[in-house]
């Protein structure tokens, strides 16, 4: 097991990983002048490969060892997390535990089929824009019961149908492609709400445009605990 990583540590870690992007970015790529939020690109790459490094761990059952009441301590002061998850409120999918992550690490906005609207862009937003927060992951998620309920139809009782109704358009996107209808309309949920995330005016579409925030899309398997980043939304800013 390993042990909590403190605070100087923590930081070295982070450093170092953003080291080793920059290193392979410049040995990969002519040279050329940067982008003005290439920095801040590489940082959400560096947060994200943090983040894949955790999922890994959680997979293989080797949960790093935490006495958080130092890090509790040390949050009190204030905040800074690594990435911003949206996700569904399904109890099967805690993104603190499935990127054994530790406290203050993430900023999550849970709700059923990570539909997202005002409240939650606005606390999106916060992170974004008062946090400093480089990088927002959608995060749907294997047998999502309100994607489920979308791609069923029929009647759904009180505010749900809420829910059902903002995951429809992803049902008929994804209605005639091959495979489970289900999954196909979870992945073209996650789309939809990064879609939603990167053209959301007047916060997100300004730090997105000028490379300072990334939006990756995922799917958390419930079978193997593995999160998969899908390509198309992993490769946009």
């Amino acid at each position: 097991m390993i042990k909590r990583i403190g605070s100087g540590m923590r930081c070295a870690a982070i450093l170092a990983t953003l080291s080793a992007s920059l290193l392979s970015i410049s040995a990969g790529a002519p040279s050329a002048p940067p982008h003005p939020g290439a920095a801040a690109v590489v940082d959400a790459n560096a947060m994200l490969q943090l983040l894949v490094d955790g999922n890994r761990r959680f997979v293989e059952g080797h949960l790093r060892a935490r006495d958080e009441l130092p890090r509790r301590r040390e949050l009190v002061n204030g905040q800074k997390p690594i990435a911003v998850i949206v996700s569904c409120s399904d109890s099967r999918v805690p993104p603190e535990l499935v990127f054994d992550q530790d406290l203050g690490d993430v900023f999550v906005i849970r709700t059923a089929g990570e539909v997202v609207g005002d409240l939650e862009l606005g606390s999106i937003e916060y992170a974004v824009e008062h946090l400093g927060t480089p990088l927002i992951i959608v995060l749907g998620h294997q047998g999502c019961g309100a994607v489920t309920a979308a791609v069923k139809g029929g009647h759904a009782e009180g505010h749900i149908a809420a829910i059902v109704k903002a995951i429809e358009p992803a049902v008929k996107e994804s209605k005639d492609e091959p495979g489970d209808a289900i999954d196909n309309a979870v992945r073209a949920n996650v789309r939809d709400v990064a879609r939603t995330l990167r053209a959301s005016d007047p916060i997100l579409s300004h730090f997105v445009h000028d490379g300072k925030v990334k939006v990756v899309g995922g799917r958390y398997d419930l079978d193997s605990g593995k999160v998969e980043l899908l390509p198309d939304d992993a490769a946009k800013p």
